[in-house]
């Protein structure tokens, strides 16, 4: 007969990290570790899995946007046309991802996990820097299969309680962690998106405002970079923008992304290079 027990080391005190938790007791459960990919030969391998692109971000007076184009690329060819890059984190904050996107998904579901572990153990949230930092750890642990081409390089924000704002967070594929002013842009259309946010970006942006700023910076992106997707009005995808604000994480709907890409599509009819930042 089986022991069914719960082993001892899930019922005795230790870290609050979920990621430490599973790195003592089933490593290969951590992405880039799995089975099948620790012992991958040397090499790049970055042209055999999906990629995804592009993830802008940008305050506002009462918190933040979030914004993700949905076309994922393996190499010159198109792998998913309607992929989701950008997901709730918890209550107050999101992630988008960029990079491999196998690897990234499974990350944002363990970068949820650690989080919804932290405040069941401690019983609180983590704070906002808190969440970033936890976020770069997780990082710096898939540094082996970045270097291997497989690289993670999400996109961080959220609402600060603690300070009443909404802040951005940005990394690199070590897992150095950066916070970015106003906005930010990342993936292979982001020079593109960045260049767009500096012309329409205004300090004073309502939500409103600061939610079609990111989808003319993701236009932009797509109008010169291959692996970024436009608004797609045949097939009626578009972008997913989700905003963080003291009342928490809202994904817009799709009647509402819709609108407003509809709105930027008509306006680049009659202004293809899109709107023109006003001289002061």
């Amino acid at each position: 007969m089986s022991d069914s027990r719960i082993p001892a080391s899930y019922m005795a005190p230790g870290t609050s990290s979920f990621a430490e938790f599973l790195g003592a007791e089933a490593p290969d459960l951590l992405p880039g570790r799995a089975k099948g990919l620790a012992g991958m030969p040397a090499g790049s391998a970055g042209d055999l899995a999906p990629h995804g692109t592009t993830i802008v971000a940008a305050t506002f007076d009462a918190g933040v946007v979030m914004a993700g184009d949905r076309r994922a690329t393996m190499g010159n060819v198109i792998a998913q046309r309607d992929i989701q890059k950008v997901f709730p984190a918890d209550e107050y904050s999101a992630v988008g991802i960029a990079g491999a996107a196998g690897l990234a998904v499974e990350m944002v579901r363990l970068f949820q996990t650690e989080l919804e572990h932290y405040e069941k153990i401690e019983g609180t949230t983590l704070s906002l820097d808190g969440k970033a930092n936890r976020l770069a750890a997780l990082i710096r642990g898939n540094l082996g299969m970045a270097m291997q081409g497989l690289a993670v390089v999400p996109l961080f924000a959220g609402f600060d309680l603690d300070k009443g704002m909404g802040r951005i967070f940005s990394y690199d594929v070590t897992g150095g962690r950066y916070e970015e002013t106003a906005f930010h842009s990342v993936g292979s259309g982001s020079v593109f998106a960045r260049g767009a946010l500096k012309k329409l970006y205004r300090h004073d942006l309502s939500e409103g405002g600061a939610v079609e700023a990111v989808v003319q910076a993701l236009y932009d992106a797509a109008d010169d970079d291959s692996a970024t997707g436009g608004p797609d009005l045949s097939r009626r995808i578009f972008p997913i923008v989700s905003t963080i604000t003291a009342d928490g994480h809202t994904r817009l709907s799709h009647d509402e992304v819709a609108a407003i890409a509809d709105r930027v599509v008509a306006a680049r009819m009659e202004r293809p290079d899109g709107p023109a930042a006003p001289l002061t």
